[in-house]
């Protein structure tokens, strides 16, 4: 069936949406090169939050952790989040996660209501000896956003391991 000019405006009025959505994406994503008059992001201005849709690969799941500034000013943040599994309790089980230096530091510029990104990768505790890992169910995670010493609790319920001296968690530098 030959395509009508009728059949044409949904579709060109549809990309119009994606195009325009696309724009504000990428207008609100914050990833820019710093400014010099830019100062850190504190945790207080910070909303912390975990996009919970995975994607595995090779025994771990990795996350996208969110940090939007929602402090009024233009602030900045450089490096590696501090990220550990608690418990209901909010006590640290196992170690906190490791760096991946895979992808290079940069400091990224937030705007007021933008975020920066960090991948987060938990490794399925199956993958370790139960006497090694202790598993147990996490309440959630403790995020220090990068250069602070105040921490947020995103609860995120999933298995993590008890005892230290296993590497379960993975933490890439803020894009």
């Amino acid at each position: 069936m030959p395509f009508s000019c009728a059949m044409r405006r949904p579709v060109i009025g549809a990309i119009g949406v994606v195009a325009a959505l696309a724009g504000i994406a990428a207008s609100s994503s914050g990833a820019l090169a710093a400014g010099a008059s830019a100062t850190s992001c504190r945790t207080s201005g910070l909303v912390v939050w975990l996009d919970t849709e995975g994607n595995a690969t090779a025994g771990t799941v990795f996350y996208t952790m969110h940090f939007t500034n929602l402090s009024g000013r233009t602030c900045s943040v450089r490096g590696y989040p501090g990220v550990s599994a608690v418990s209901l309790g909010g006590r640290q089980l196992g170690n906190s996660a490791s760096r991946d230096t895979g992808s290079p530091v940069r400091t990224i510029t937030l705007r007021n209501g933008t975020s920066a990104s960090a991948d987060l990768g938990i490794v399925d505790t199956g993958n370790f000896s139960t006497s090694m890992c202790q598993p147990v169910t996490a309440a959630g995670l403790k995020v220090f956003p990068p250069g602070q010493s105040a921490a947020k609790t995103i609860p995120f319920p999933f298995s993590a391991c008890s005892r230290g001296g296993v590497s379960y968690l993975k933490i890439r530098a803020v894009t």
